[in-house]
């Protein structure tokens, strides 16, 4: 079935939102949870897009169980042309990337939990590693999702995101949590890093991606796995310096609380 031809714009910086532009009877499916307005006139349904198997084929790929369609009914639409608009939101700081399905062959590869909203049309299913070392050590498991399908479907990403169109045989090394998305004809694999030095302190893991050409990459500067670890860190590191700072306060409070007793026992003994 062909994809609903959507309109959109992309609004805001680094935290994103896509707003979609319906006509009437046109859909667009998202990922439960990510509206975050939609105008008079936009139908919402929650469904498993599917069926029960399409509903975990989704729930193994990292996404909801469930998605929710939003269509135009052209009744009481707030444009003077029957068009009204739904927007959608990424969970996290980074960048939508619109992906044009028709232009890129009509599939594409992404990491299990990049997908936000798609075009009617455009399907989603379950797409497994090909070679065992890229499975367990990519970064991204054995499952990745692959859409498909003739219309545009966006995706996101945390910080900044690259794109790079790889020449057949050219080849790039990326760390295994920066990658997004890539081309079917991309090949993907794994190498582990040279020299003992820069496995165990290079700071990178013992792997990094490989991908090599032809075909097209998306790549993200800040993983959400890399944003938590950060936060992570920092909130111990800001508890234990809370704790040493209450303890160096208490210690104060304990030394002030002697030297004022002293003076005040002091003052009653040369009054008695």
């Amino acid at each position: 079935m062909p994809a609903h031809d959507i309109d959109y714009r992309l609004i805001g910086d680094d935290l994103q939102i896509v707003e979609v532009e319906l006509d009437p009877g046109e859909t667009v499916r998202a990922e439960a949870g990510a509206m975050l307005y939609m105008e008079a006139g936009v139908q919402m349904d929650t469904g498993t897009g599917g069926g029960f198997m399409k509903g975990l084929k989704r729930r193994i790929t990292g996404e909801s169980f469930f998605i929710t369609s939003f269509t135009n009914a052209g009744r009481g639409g707030s444009q003077t042309d029957g068009t009204a608009r739904v927007a959608f939101s990424a969970p996290y700081p980074g960048k939508v990337i619109p992906l044009d399905l028709g232009a890129l062959g009509g599939r594409f590869l992404c990491q299990k939990d990049t997908f936000l909203c798609a075009a009617s049309g455009i399907e989603i299913e379950v797409a497994f590693t090909k070679k065992m070392g890229a499975g367990l050590f990519g970064g991204e498991g054995f499952i990745l999702q692959r859409l498909e399908g003739d219309g545009l479907a966006f995706c996101h990403a945390g910080g900044t995101v690259i794109e790079r169109d790889l020449a057949p045989g050219e080849t790039l090394r990326v760390d295994t949590g920066c990658l997004v998305a890539f081309a079917p004809s991309v090949d993907y694999d794994i190498e582990f890093q040279g020299g003992f030095k820069n496995a165990l302190f290079g700071g990178e893991g013992l792997f990094l991606a490989r991908l090599e050409g032809p075909g097209r990459v998306y790549l993200q500067s800040l993983p959400f796995s890399r944003l938590a670890d950060r936060i992570v860190a920092a909130s111990r590191a800001y508890g234990r310096q809370g704790e040493t700072s209450r303890g160096g306060a208490g210690a104060l409070g304990a030394l002030g609380g002697l030297a004022a007793g002293g003076l005040l026992g002091g003052l009653l003994g040369e009054d008695s």
